[in-house]
């Protein structure tokens, strides 16, 4: 890893490709969810990052009750959350801000877990975002229910656990964890799928979807896991994550852009006074540590 203090120009450049997928990735599920319902849609997805990939990339060195963890927790948990969630429930723009609620969690839990004190920037982070959610369930209607508000806030929780459950395993390859891991993810969600979908539905969505369906759900897997975690992973074994993670405050941006520019989805006042709220108080979370001492 290097000592740099800011990123080369072709690694920004790579990071922003990331992150931009990870953004847009919002409005491609949107897409998808008009053909595919979301627990198969979940399912292909995790099964297609799994296979064949796993049997040509070496398995992490972790226990499998990490790797069933962790698959368990973003699959079953994160994206089956969202996935639902966005078939009716939340706007592809306002899933991709609620969703970075996992960054307050992700602190929450560590600090729990380590047993330091909660600092009073991260307390006023933390309301920040809060009144960000606050607003944004005043405004719920049509298109942004509050069922659709709340499974989004699980699911970032959710995926918090998944972050709490890499970052004590002490992952040395992203992409490897992704990939085992997915092995775990898959078959719940198709448990979930046969249930609550029936196999006639999922049946027929098989035999009926056309190229765009199958587009959107070879872009889940080739274009935001296989290459989003691998090239993260290869961004942050080279820099600092203090120079690398900050990037990803912009996915909520390209969510809510894509959303607006690709879907029609309306960016009313109120909407952006809820990004506003929710993206500053990510940037006080994320960036001030990086300029306040140890003891603050």
């Amino acid at each position: 890893m290097t000592a740099r203090a800011t990123l080369p120009l072709a690694h920004i450049l790579l990071a922003l490709a990331v992150v931009g997928i990870w953004g847009t990735n919002f409005v491609v599920i949107r897409v998808g969810l008009d053909h595919w319902p979301p627990f198969l849609f979940g399912a292909l997805r995790f099964t297609l990052a799994a296979l064949p990939l796993v049997f040509f990339v070496p398995r992490p060195r972790v226990p499998w009750r990490v790797l069933a963890a962790y698959g368990v927790l973003i699959g079953s948990g994160q994206f089956a959350l969202l996935l639902f969630a966005m078939q009716g429930h939340i706007s592809p723009g306002l899933a991709s801000l609620v969703l970075q609620c996992q960054v307050f969690f992700t602190i929450g839990l560590a600090l729990a877990i380590s047993g330091e004190r909660v600092r009073l920037y991260q307390i006023g982070a933390l309301l920040l975002a809060a009144s960000g959610i606050a607003v944004i369930a005043r405004h719920t209607d049509g298109a942004t229910t509050p069922l659709g508000l709340s499974l989004c806030v699980l699911g970032a929780f959710c995926w918090a656990c998944g972050n709490i459950v890499a970052k004590q395993a002490r992952i040395a390859n992203l992409l490897h964890f992704v990939v085992w891991s997915s092995l775990f993810s898959a078959p719940p969600l198709l448990a979930l799928a046969l249930v609550f979908e029936g196999p006639r539905i999922v049946g027929s969505s098989l035999v009926t979807a056309d190229l765009g369906d199958w587009g959107t759900l070879l872009w889940q897997t080739v274009g935001n896991t296989l290459f989003g975690y691998s090239a993260w992973g290869w961004l942050l074994s080279r820099h600092p994550a203090a120079l690398v993670t900050p990037m990803a405050l912009l996915v909520p941006v390209f969510g809510m852009g894509a959303s607006t520019l690709l879907l029609g989805e309306p960016l009313q006042p109120w909407k952006l006074a809820a990004a506003g709220l929710v993206m500053s108080g990510l940037v006080i979370g994320l960036l001030l540590p990086r300029f306040v001492p140890a003891r603050a």
